[in-house]
């Protein structure tokens, strides 16, 4: 794991180096980047504006456009519960309210251990097994409140 200054540094070097001095590198470089670190950490954008000559507000403009990228640090495990209409008339606002406050976690917010994050989301596309969730990649079909934990202590 990198945990200095320097670490960064050098890292996002490593990550910018191909792209030196030619354009249309800033999105393969912050997926890069996202993927080393697991988010944009601040260092690592300054040091890819000082190495890219990118104004920061640019690379800030770029990270927050797109939903792929994230500022913040997020968990090993990612919790995504439908808010669409289905699912909303089957009950997920309530599994929502429930994840918050078993977590202690507010909508878009990682827990403080890093082992979730909890996102809201559109839809799923599962509207015949409503109300759903995801966790990471397996979903769980017709959700109840009282199912969470069980559905919650698979996932270290």
């Amino acid at each position: 794991m990198i945990t200095t200054q320097e670490e960064v540094l050098s890292k996002v070097r490593e990550i910018v180096a191909p792209w030196k001095g030619k354009a249309g590198g800033l999105i393969p470089i912050l997926q890069q980047t996202q993927h080393e670190f697991g988010y944009l950490p601040p260092e690592a954008v300054e040091a890819i504006s000082e190495e890219m000559l990118i104004p920061l507000a640019e690379i800030y403009g770029v990270a927050t456009f797109y939903a792929q990228f994230h500022l913040t640090p997020r968990g090993r495990h990612i919790v995504r519960v439908c808010r669409g209409t289905a699912c909303h008339v089957r009950g997920s606002l309530k599994i929502l309210e429930k994840l918050k406050k078993n977590l202690h976690v507010v909508e878009n917010g990682t827990t403080e251990d890093l082992r979730f994050t909890l996102e809201p989301v559109a839809c799923l596309g599962a509207c015949g097994l409503a109300p759903v969730m995801t966790i990471d990649e397996q979903t769980f079909g017709r959700v109840t409140p009282d199912a969470l934990e069980g559905i919650l202590e698979k996932f270290e």
